[in-house]
């Protein structure tokens, strides 16, 4: 192997058997090893910030036998740490306070969604974190081209719960760690993640996410913006039917329907959008009253500017 086996040790308590798979804490590197935690770029990243494994010392090998091409490209060189060899390990791990290092998935595991590359682990990991969650599963599903939707299958701590109460708690929760383009559009709760003979997860026998427990309780629009509104997106989304409280990445949208959006709803309103702006509202409503605020500005400004003044 391009390791002795394993590179970190951490002694495992009670708790970590009474608590269920919440993080996975992989301890602390071996005393004749380094690993660094390495970005793109080959530089470190700070505590509790993902990065990749780099591991060196006299338990990593000298490479492939007779693969010089893949040793090239998996046993290097980091800048700033002189002549040392490290292997890329192509695992994700971030260090905690105290040093413990948590694992978070495998690169292969990363996915691009709303034009953002992701580590799935990393979601999955801030999912189990929530006490009514005992294990999280998150996918990338294509839903169209080149549009990836997160769907997330949980399995509940608490098997009595509602399924549509839980998902709004998880929710709630995820947006609170997690930046807007890493919570999933569509969330299913099972009784427990289905297994391959080898204890392997079993993608394939997954069911479909039902979009109705995810999305939020329909609300018909009633203002002309509002109308407005869910008619772009119900043709932009394709969508039966859109209501007030719906937020538009949980529809199904991504980064260049995003940008389509904005200059549909510019045409529409005659109106010019700051697009962070747009980005931080949480729904259709809220993007409804930003408009109608924009609105009243332009219509103020202009009754300003008709103003005659009159000397006193």
């Amino acid at each position: 192997t391009e390791t002795t086996v394993h590179v970190t040790y951490r002694r495992i308590r009670e708790a970590d058997l009474t608590q269920g798979r919440g993080a996975s804490l992989i301890g602390k590197p071996l005393a004749d090893l380094d690993i660094l935690l390495l970005n793109e770029k080959q530089m470190l990243v700070p505590d509790g910030i993902g990065g990749e494994m780099y591991v060196s010392g006299h338990g990593v090998s000298r490479g492939y036998l007779n693969r010089e091409g893949l040793s090239a490209e998996r046993f290097v060189h980091v800048p700033g740490q002189g002549t040392k060899c490290f292997y890329r390990t192509g695992d994700l791990a971030r260090r905690l306070e105290g040093g413990e290092l948590e694992y978070l998935g495998r690169i292969d595991h990363q996915v691009k969604v709303r034009g953002f590359r992701i580590e799935l682990g990393e979601i999955e990991h801030a999912l189990a974190d929530h006490s009514d969650v005992q294990e999280a599963l998150v996918l990338a599903q294509e839903k169209g081209e080149n549009n990836n939707q997160l769907v997330a299958y949980l399995v509940a701590g608490d098997s009595e719960r509602e399924a549509g109460t839980l998902i709004e708690k998880i929710k709630e929760h995820i947006r609170e760690v997690l930046p807007e383009y890493m919570v999933p559009s569509a969330y299913m709760v099972l009784e427990a993640l289905p297994l391959t003979a080898n204890g392997k997860v079993d993608v394939k026998a997954l069911p479909e996410p039902d979009m109705a427990l995810s999305r939020a309780e329909y609300i018909a629009p009633e203002s002309e913006t509002e109308q407005a509104l869910c008619a772009i997106w119900q043709q932009m989304l394709e969508v039966e039917r859109v209501g007030i409280m719906d937020n538009f990445f949980e529809l199904g949208g991504n980064s260049l329907l995003f940008v389509k959006l904005l200059t549909a709803i510019e045409q529409e309103f005659r109106i010019k959008l700051v697009v962070s702006h747009v980005f931080m509202l949480d729904n259709l409503k809220s993007l409804a009253l930003h408009l109608d605020a924009l609105a009243g500005n332009a219509k103020n400004d202009e009754q300003e500017q008709d103003l005659d003044f009159f000397e006193i």
